[in-house]
């Protein structure tokens, strides 16, 4: 159930927290709700007005041709983070991240280093919603997505962020390095939380022999997820 202050800020944001009920002319905007900046309102959300805001979204063009959102799935109480770039078609059928091969190959990876999606990590993606053929969001798209995503690192308050491919690094990071030059040390986010760079698993299905690398930097995101607990 929403809890008052997230339906607030639902409402700030536009969203018709009411979907039982006919819309119903509204009368004038109290002024101190009209100085509410959309991402002002989102870094007051609770997990559940987050994930209602985000699959309702209409802050960029990506909404247009989802059949749904794709918030994200996992621990709310991880100290791992995986973030990777945006939601394919499986995903976005299906309102889940990494399904699929990339997916399957993406539970390996972690159970490798002793993690499971279900109960120690989340994973979520820099955009929420696919994009058209699966290109590389728009940076105005992840701009859009940027204070889900901000909100979503607030309320799991990760150890670590495990970020998959160039495209979720460099956002992550503020970086236009490629993703050879990120990995292989630990960046950290302007709050402090340590990040480290790989693969993308989509990336590790079409070139195996970089395998051997990502191996390196899930060894060393187990390293530091020991030290620190």
């Amino acid at each position: 159930m929403l809890s008052s202050r997230g339906r607030l800020a639902l409402q700030m944001l536009g969203v018709d927290v009411y979907r039982s009920r006919p819309a119903a002319p509204v009368g004038p905007v109290a002024p101190a709700a009209q100085t509410v900046e959309p991402e002002a309102a989102i870094q007051t959300l609770d997990w559940d007005a987050l994930e209602l805001a985000i699959g309702r979204c209409t802050l960029c063009g990506l909404c247009e041709r989802r059949k749904q959102a794709v918030p994200g799935t996992g621990s709310r109480q991880a100290n791992l983070m995986l973030v990777g770039e945006g939601p394919g078609a499986e995903e976005d059928r299906r309102g889940e991240p990494f399904v699929g091969r990339a997916g399957r190959l993406l539970d390996r990876m972690l159970l490798a280093i002793g993690r499971n999606r279900a109960d120690s990590a989340y994973i979520t993606n820099i955009v929420k919603c696919r994009p058209p053929g699966n290109r590389d969001p728009h940076p105005g798209e992840a701009e859009a997505c940027r204070p889900y995503l901000q909100r979503q690192i607030e309320l799991v308050q990760p150890g670590l962020i495990l970020a998959l491919g160039r495209v979720a690094a460099q956002n992550l990071l503020g970086e236009t390095r490629p993703l050879g030059r990120l990995r292989g040390q630990v960046h950290e986010t302007a709050e402090g939380i340590p990040v480290l760079a790989t693969y993308h698993p989509a990336y590790l299905l079409r070139s195996p022999g970089e395998k051997r690398k990502a191996w390196e930097d899930l060894k060393r995101a187990r390293d530091l997820l020991e030290g620190a607990g």
